[in-house]
């Protein structure tokens, strides 16, 4: 079955999934969560929240593997669409991706980051459909990251008119 024929709009597709929304995180540092500018939303670097405020931690390599990191990534998605509708109201109001970064904590021998990184990618292909969910993307590997997440993604979209 074709969703993106079935579905209407974003709201719908996201409903559809059957995935709940972490609370949407508040700053720990000296930053605005998202910026509109224009036609343009972004957001800043969001972390793997779970729904009870949690945050998902370890490093992809040696605490957390491939699978558990590309969920984590789908838990960053997550959690900045609950940015977005805290914050524009609803996940309609986008009208596509435009760029997506990924920053993987993982093992100096690690090198599969586009992989992890698809969490998120797959999830804004499914709320926005192939031809507004997917945009440019860079997926790269890091050191550390804070707390010991495992991923995190900061994002620019675009909004409707």
């Amino acid at each position: 079955m074709n969703i993106e024929a079935t579905i209407n709009s974003p709201e719908q597709a996201f409903e559809s999934l059957n995935l709940s929304l972490p609370p949407a995180p508040t700053p720990l540092g000296v930053y605005k969560p998202c910026l509109i500018d224009g036609k343009y939303l972004y957001l800043s670097g969001h972390g793997p929240v779970r729904d009870d405020k949690s945050l998902i931690i370890g490093r992809i390599g040696s605490e957390l593997d491939i699978e558990q990191g590309k969920l984590a990534a789908r838990q960053v998605g997550l959690t900045m669409l609950s940015t977005i509708k805290d914050n524009v109201g609803s996940l309609n109001k986008i009208k596509r991706v435009v760029k997506i970064l990924g920053m993987v904590n993982c093992t100096s021998d690690f090198e599969r980051h586009p992989y992890v990184i698809n969490g998120c990618s797959e999830l804004f292909a499914q709320v926005w459909g192939t031809e507004n969910g997917i945009g440019v993307r860079s997926a790269v590997g890091m050191g550390s990251l804070p707390d010991n997440i495992p991923v995190e993604v900061e994002a620019l979209f675009e909004l409707h008119d």
